[in-house]
């Protein structure tokens, strides 16, 4: 009986174990992730940055400069641009391959 007024207050007839969503891929292979997600594309461009301008810093530490971490992050910026753009272009059709 409790179940059933559980049911009517959450104004559902099913729980959620007991609906059935169409599968997609991610949920067939947990491992694959969507290519469209906004979030990865948004790490991939701060890692670049991060990682090169970091190493830009060091460089400018190192020789005493002061331009190489506008540099670093500059070239790291384009290399997540780059890695995102390369991981979501459409592969080439099988007949190019």
């Amino acid at each position: 009986m409790s179940t059933a007024i559980v049911r009517f207050a959450m104004g559902r007839e099913d729980s959620p174990s007991e609906r059935h969503d169409p599968p997609t891929p991610a949920r067939e292979n947990p491992e694959v992730t969507p290519l469209g997600d906004p979030w990865v594309a948004f790490g991939r461009l701060v890692a670049g940055v991060l990682v090169y301008g970091a190493v830009g810093w060091a460089l400018d530490r190192w020789l005493d400069t002061d331009y190489l971490v506008v540099v670093g992050i500059l070239i790291g910026a384009a290399l997540g641009l780059f890695a995102t753009w390369q991981a979501v272009k459409a592969p080439p059709p099988e007949d190019e391959r």
